[in-house]
């Protein structure tokens, strides 16, 4: 048969069916699997309540199951993964209903059952689901505390809310962090590199400068120029919001942040406001990216009430949890 514009179209919606079958199918077998070692935990704990020494009785339990089930099914049933079956049962028992809470995989939630903080663990379980996270990707931003670097600017209610719906953005602060945590462009902390070299780096690894800036955003340019009164001026990285329907302008500055540097984002953000916006857009937001700031030059710089503009530290090697502590500390 030909290969003509019909063929090809046809072939398309068959590999596109074919897809959307296969990943339906991996879903249902991850979800099946992931309830039916709930239920082998469950079964576990509830035996282990009628034995009167509970440890022993439990150490027991498990390593004659494991043998058993190991000799019937082959791989899988290794003592080591039955006891995370039983662990995978107390953290999540609590649950109300089963019908729609078990949507990762059993690595992920292996990585989530090392969560001690309940609220913290739902904030990740929630985000991994909605922004379809790979486990490294999971991991990757747990390393990075991102579930501590958002509840920053939130109080009580706020965090509550992150770890009960995880990550709504609603407002332009919503969608801000500090500091970002580059690590993934392969810069040294300590190396001296341009403005130039950092951009260049962050366009290579655009996934993963997405990953980190969060929900929502789509990128638009790079060293997108403006003009006016024949002057030319560039900004580093435009992005665009579908959740805020608002465009984020991004300028890279090495070294201290600077007041002028903050005039100069406030014409970038006029500019847009001004020129490029529709009718059903929102104010543009505007984020400096700066090695270090002082918080007073900040606060004096930008007008009362300002929810536009932002300024936040970036860091180009994943900080150890100690770092992170102080960063959040200090904030």
């Amino acid at each position: 048969m030909a290969n003509t514009p019909e063929t090809s179209e046809i072939y398309n919606k068959v590999i596109t069916l074919l897809k959307e079958a296969r990943g339906a199918v991996v879903r249902a077998v991850n979800q099946t699997m992931v309830l039916t070692y709930y239920e082998i935990g469950r079964i576990i704990v509830e035996e282990e309540q009628k034995g009167q020494n509970k440890a022993q009785y439990g150490k027991a339990v498990i390593s004659e199951l494991s043998k058993k089930l190991t000799k019937e099914f082959g791989k899988g049933f290794s003592k080591t993964n039955i006891k995370q079956m039983r662990s995978f049962f107390i953290c999540y028992q609590k649950r109300q209903t089963l019908s729609d809470v078990f949507k990762l995989s059993w690595s992920h939630y292996l990585k989530l059952m090392r969560i001690d903080d309940e609220n913290e663990r739902k904030f990740y379980e929630i985000e991994a689901h909605k922004n379809n996270w790979s486990v490294r990707e999971l991991e990757r931003q747990y390393n990075t505390a991102l579930y501590a670097r958002l509840a920053l600017s939130r109080d009580k209610e706020g965090v509550e809310k992150l770890a009960a719906k995880g990550l709504v953005i609603e407002t332009p602060k919503d969608a801000i962090k500090d500091p970002y945590i580059l690590e993934f462009i392969g810069l040294p902390e300590k190396s001296i590199y341009s403005e130039n070299e950092l951009e260049h780096k962050i366009i290579d690894k655009l996934e993963q400068f997405l990953l980190e800036l969060g929900t929502g955003f789509t990128f638009v340019a790079r060293q997108k120029r403006i003009t006016f009164d024949e002057k030319h001026f560039r900004i580093d990285l435009v992005f665009y919001n579908r959740m805020l329907k608002c465009f984020v302008l991004i300028d890279l500055k090495i070294g201290e942040l600077k007041h002028q540097d903050i005039g100069q984002m406030q014409m970038y953000v006029n500019y847009y406001d001004r020129e490029m916006l529709l009718d059903d857009e929102n104010k543009t937001i505007g984020v400096i990216l700066c090695q270090d700031k002082s918080e007073a030059v900040v606060k004096y710089t930008l007008p009362e009430g300002n929810e536009q503009i932002f300024a936040s530290k970036y860091k180009t090697v994943l900080p150890s949890k100690e770092e992170l502590k102080k960063i959040i500390k200090e904030k």
